[in-house]
């Protein structure tokens, strides 16, 4: 089954942030990280939603 090039599997939406799939299905458990869209049983991400999210994360902040 082909998706959109906008929608995103999982493992699609992992490689795309450089992340573990692992990290992306706790975050989504735990409610943080990007939105997805569930459609039934499958998850889906969008890509404006990974651009925007990844946006929202920029911080100047240092921890010392």
């Amino acid at each position: 089954m082909n998706t959109p090039p906008d929608i995103m599997t999982m493992r699609d939406a992992a490689t795309y942030l450089r992340l573990a799939e692992q990290t992306l299905e706790s975050w989504r458990r735990k409610q943080i990280g990007p939105p997805f869209v569930r459609m039934r049983r499958a998850v889906r991400y969008r890509k404006a939603d990974l651009d925007a999210w990844l946006e929202s994360q920029i911080t100047a902040e240092t921890t010392p």
